[in-house]
């Protein structure tokens, strides 16, 4: 009898020691967590949009720390245009709109961008006392951005060459083809001009 009292006993006591289940209620997570509200970033170059000065940075971009675009001198922002004209004439043909167009849009993307738009004209034409044609030729291509893209007019500058900066000889048709143009080169303010305007072969007007 006092055997069977010792084993009820032992039993007893080990099933009060017997683990109880430990599943784990996963719905019993008490962890805390952190809502961090993240700050708009339009154009996602990594300048919230209350700091970004350039709203409307291209994708893959490198960026400073206003969020524009960081650029090196002389590159980044340059962008050259070229239109030819028939003989005696300042229109600006169709064809020439589209590279104008490319132009104008990178002109709104980086707005401390300025053009200069040389307007040059063939010996011939300037030997027919054409001498205003050059300023037309500029003109048509400042009044297209002014006009269709509502560029401001600081942003412009047209420039007379007349014939003093030819690209090709002057003594053949197809030369004087090549020479009856408008060059134009986007950069920032203060990079430095080709050397045309330093040595006063084209004129501000």
């Amino acid at each position: 009898m006092a055997i069977a009292i010792v084993i009820a006993s032992f039993i007893l006591a080990s099933c009060q020691s017997t683990p109880k289940n430990n599943t784990i209620d996963k719905k019993a997570d008490n962890t805390p967590k952190v809502l961090i509200e993240l700050l708009a970033d339009t154009d996602n170059d990594g300048v919230p949009d209350d700091l970004d000065q350039c709203p409307a940075t291209p994708r893959n971009m490198v960026t400073d720390e206003r969020g524009c675009p960081f650029t090196m001198p002389g590159i980044g922002l340059k962008m050259e245009y070229r239109a030819f004209f028939a003989k005696g004439s300042s229109e600006l043909t169709s064809k020439y709109h589209v590279e104008l167009d490319k132009v104008a849009a990178r002109m709104k993307e980086y707005d401390i961008a300025i053009f200069k738009i040389e307007a040059h004209a063939s010996e011939d034409e300037i030997n027919k006392r054409l001498p205003s044609l050059p300023k037309n030729r500029a003109l048509m291509v400042k009044n297209y951005l002014l006009l269709k893209h509502n560029i401001e007019p600081s942003r412009l500058t047209p420039l007379n060459c007349e014939a003093r900066a030819p690209i090709a000889p002057n003594d053949t048709d197809e030369g004087r083809s090549f020479n009856r143009r408008v060059y134009g080169l986007l950069t920032e303010p203060d990079n430095e001009y080709p050397i045309n305007l330093k040595n006063g072969i084209c004129v501000k007007f």
